[in-house]
């Protein structure tokens, strides 16, 4: 009996239950090629491929499969892996998901900048005007203030930034939704190596756009909520040992808030290619996270480290440039006061944001798309279903059989 599970759509009962070995689907029918693995969600004993619903599928017969990404007994003369696209169809190291995500903006660099450069452009405007027009400025210190003054400029500054705070939250998660849903579809053909144009890429990620929305908002409101009741009983004490309290939950919260966020930080790709629900995609999530939390959460982090560094690489010049050429802020800069940004310095800024943005957006949703896709593989044998998706003859066969008898 085999107690890896095989490809089960979500909904439906996992090899283990249907019986021993890993489910064989049938080869896709013709027809226009998706981006999603599932469409519709079938019932038990059937399978879903990229256009639609399949029939039952008996399990098969015969040793485990030796072709491809998952060999079976054979040792060194196990083939490599097929790769008809930006991955190896098999379980993927952390180095070949940072390359896929590559891959994929090096052979689709026209699509995805497209959108992601229109999406910066919008944001950055956004971004820009927030700043200009609704962040108010700190009163400037005098040249000897009094530490009551130095209090309420510290005060005032704070302000200032909670302000400026949920207008640019807001911005950057309809840039995260505009541009990880459509990467989404682009990385889902890349896997199977398949083109993909800007008008196709947003005609199969549209209808997904209401859900994804709310899914996008609930994130960080379930983030808020679990960092409020962490911090909420020490802030009603008003104490010292309130104070004491507030921190040592607000500690407690910002841990359980890592830890539910990486539970769930697969539910975007779950809600895009399987075309679930806001819940369905959810719980797809932590269920496909479970167990392996801590390698998505070094996946992840080594992501935003390596976007980090690629936007402070960018940033740094644009900001010394903005610096030198809006006197204002310089000269605010060099007094110790607060800096007036002038226009031309948040143009400055704003270029280089533009730029950053455009490059590590993609890069981000990609890498979330394609730990997806590794983490289906290593659970639910994937890889096969993929391996038929692009055509490929004999992947999967059983060991001793040749590719395409």
């Amino acid at each position: 009996m085999n107690d890896t599970p095989g490809w089960a759509s979500p909904g439906s009962p996992s090899s283990g239950e249907q019986g021993a070995g890993v489910p064989r689907p049938a080869p896709p029918s013709d027809g226009p090629a998706g981006a999603g693995w599932s469409t519709e969600q079938p019932p038990a004993g059937h399978w879903s491929a990229p256009g639609g619903p399949g029939g039952p599928v008996p399990p098969p017969a015969g040793p485990p499969p030796a072709w491809g990404g998952r060999p079976g007994p054979g040792g060194w003369g196990a083939p490599p892996a097929a790769k008809p696209g930006v991955i190896p169809l098999r379980p993927l190291g952390v180095g070949e998901i940072l390359d896929g995500a590559f891959a994929t903006l090096r052979a689709h660099w026209r699509t995805v900048l497209a959108i992601t450069v229109a999406v910066s452009v919008l944001a950055q405007i956004g971004e820009t005007l927030v700043q200009r027009y609704l962040v108010p400025v700190p009163p400037a210190l005098g040249p000897d203030p009094t530490p009551a003054e130095a209090l309420e400029n510290s005060v005032e500054s704070l302000r200032s930034t909670l302000i400026g705070l949920g207008p640019s939250s807001l911005i950057v998660l309809m840039a995260t939704l505009f541009t990880s849903a459509p990467v989404t579809v682009i990385i889902s053909r890349s896997v199977l190596g398949r083109s993909v144009t800007l008008a196709e890429a947003w005609r199969e990620a549209r209808p997904r756009l209401p859900q994804l929305l709310a899914l996008t908002l609930l994130l960080p409101l379930l983030t808020a909520v679990l960092l409020g009741v962490g911090v909420l009983p020490g802030l009603l004490l008003g104490s010292r040992a309130g104070l004491l309290l507030s921190a040592a939950g607000g500690l407690a919260g910002g841990v359980a808030a890592l830890w539910l966020m990486i539970r769930l930080s697969l539910s975007t790709p779950a809600l895009m290619l399987e075309r679930q629900g806001v819940t369905a995609a959810l719980k797809r999530s932590a269920k496909l996270v479970q167990g392996a939390w801590w390698r998505v959460f070094g996946v992840l982090s080594l992501t935003g480290l390596l976007t980090f560094l690629a936007s402070m690489i960018i940033a740094i010049p644009f900001t010394a440039i903005a610096y030198a050429v809006d006197g204002n802020g310089l000269s605010g800069l060099a007094g110790g006061t607060a800096p007036e940004f002038g226009w031309s310095f948040l143009v400055i800024t704003g270029i280089g944001a533009v730029i950053t943005s455009a490059l590590t957006y993609p890069i981000s949703a990609g890498v979330t798309a394609l730990l997806y896709v590794d983490q289906r593989i290593r659970r639910e044998a994937l890889d096969l279903e993929l391996a038929r998706a692009a055509g490929l003859s004999g992947y999967g066969s059983p060991a001793g059989e040749a590719p395409g008898n």
